[in-house]
């Protein structure tokens, strides 16, 4: 198997593992608050990936120089910042909003990709993109109202995402996949802590009769281990083989993983115009992974054949 058809289809593996445990999370912050949960969440995915750099690839370590150590705060810096700005924007604005306005970083990120890095998406991509951004209107769009702050937070969320995006990919080819991992995750510990301490009362955080409810004690365990430890670990290996745009596509499929699993696990009902979304933005991906070069050659022949008739 080719290594971008391996790459895309890891990096919807992670989207199928954060779209699935949404679901789990919501229940979770329900006892715990947004920021203690991302505290312990991404603090014990930290301990487990450094736990695997001494014990697999120790060798790494020798790499750790100012530029690496800098470049995975960066890239945490603006993953902490999305987590961040959607738990407030949550505070005034619906989820349903939230969800598509977080979802348009399946269009910013080829907007910065030109912008900072000279990178120019296919004509397949930008299909896809919008496509995708049109599936999404009607997958989480169930209410429209006017805007509030709470969309401005949530906005700043899908910028600091698709800059995650951006920047994963460019560092991810310069540095070890495991190191960078261990910054990027270690400095989202370290800052929802922080966030925590000024801003939630942090001492739920150590009440036993709320860490060791079932919901909040799965939840953790699920999310620490697959949808933060291994999540950004396979992101970031293997987003050197793909481009930024794709990878966006890619991860816009969360809503969609979401929506069947409320369907199934929470009995959430789906409307007629959310099913469309959700094929829209499965034909949004589908539309990014086409060879511009076959649609081409398949629009030649296709004149060839009319001039004949």
């Amino acid at each position: 198997m080719k290594k971008p058809l391996f790459a895309d289809l890891s990096l919807l593996l992670v989207t199928l593992i954060w779209g699935t445990t949404f679901v789990l999370v919501q229940n979770a912050i329900d006892f715990l608050e947004p920021f203690s949960f991302n505290s312990i969440r991404f603090l014990a995915a930290a301990i487990i990936l450094i736990l695997c750099l001494f014990l697999f690839d120790k060798e790494q370590l020798k790499k750790l120089d100012r530029e690496l150590l800098l470049s995975g705060v960066f890239i945490g810096f603006w993953l902490f910042l999305g987590y961040a700005t959607q738990t407030i924007g949550l505070l005034y604005t619906t989820s349903s909003k939230a969800g598509f306005i977080t979802g348009l970083n399946v269009v910013l990120v080829p907007l910065f990709s030109m912008m900072l890095l000279k990178q120019f998406p296919t004509r397949n991509a930008v299909l896809g993109v919008l496509t995708a951004t049109i599936g999404l209107f009607l997958l989480t769009m169930t209410d429209i109202t006017a805007l509030n702050k709470g969309d401005g937070f949530v906005f700043i969320c899908a910028i600091s995402f698709a800059l995650q995006i951006i920047y994963t990919g460019k560092f991810s080819n310069k540095y070890p996949t495991l190191l960078l991992t261990v910054i990027q995750i270690t400095t989202v510990a370290f800052l929802s802590v922080v966030s925590s301490f000024f801003f939630e009362d942090w001492r739920k955080s150590f009440n036993p009769e709320i860490l060791f409810r079932q919901e909040v004690l799965i939840a953790l365990i699920i999310t620490s281990l697959f949808a933060t430890a291994l999540a950004f670990l396979i992101q970031t290996n293997f987003q050197k083989y793909t481009s930024a745009t794709r990878v966006a596509l890619i991860f816009a499929m969360e809503p969609v993983f979401a929506a069947i699993t409320g369907f199934y696990w929470a009995h959430e009902r789906l409307s007629y115009s959310a099913l469309v979304g959700c094929f829209l933005i499965f034909a949004g991906m589908i539309f990014a992974e086409l060879p511009t070069q076959k649609i081409t050659l398949f629009k030649r022949s296709k004149s060839i054949e009319d001039k004949v008739s």
